[in-house]
């Protein structure tokens, strides 16, 4: 406000020392002079501005504003902060993030080779099962073919030893062993 004063007093000693003022012809304080006129009117425009008190509005409105922009500057300067604080929190949840997501996926892995490594054991340990139960049936078929084998052998021979018992044996021969089955039979019930 008091630069306004300042200004206004620098401008009204300016234009009474013009120096085309005092080229007009005839004396400066007349009213047929138009510098003086101009003068006039200058000072009787300052002096409305002054009597409707336009420099203290004007002062008032700039007042006014320089408070709004310095309220919207203190405004955004906390905006600013706040937003540095949420892009601090932000980053730093992120961060936490890949770690977690690190965590999460070296685990997965170790979970992985664990169960890859059950699943070698499982796998071994079925094959082992499979190759104990087919050795079993190996064997099993083996003592299944030799007792067939067997068998098939005592018919044969037994087929055979009738034929040459039946050959060789009379009616008399027979008797006697008849006779002797029975006396061994008798004496073993006895």
């Amino acid at each position: 406000m008091m630069r306004i004063f300042t200004t206004l007093a620098a401008l009204t000693a300016a234009s009474l020392s013009a120096a085309p003022a005092f080229a007009a012809s005839g004396p400066f304080f007349s009213l047929g002079n138009t510098d003086f006129i101009v003068l006039l009117g200058f000072l009787l425009f300052i002096g409305v501005l002054f009597y409707f008190k336009v420099p203290a509005m004007l002062g008032g409105m700039l007042d006014k504003r320089a408070d709004g922009i310095k309220s919207e500057l203190d405004e955004a300067r906390a905006l600013r902060e706040e937003a540095q604080t949420v892009l601090a929190s932000y980053e730093r949840k992120q961060q936490e993030v890949k770690e977690q997501a690190a965590r999460i996926v070296e685990h997965a892995k170790s979970e992985a080779e664990n169960a890859a490594e059950l699943a070698k054991d499982d796998l071994k340990k079925s094959i082992a099962r499979r190759l104990a139960a087919a050795e079993d049936q190996i064997v099993s078929a083996q003592a299944a073919a030799v007792k067939e084998v067997r068998d098939q052998a005592i018919v044969v021979a037994i087929g055979a030893a009738r034929d040459v018992v039946a050959k060789q044996m009379t009616a008399a021969s027979a008797n006697k062993l008849i006779d002797a089955g029975i006396a061994e039979v008798d004496a073993k019930l006895h």
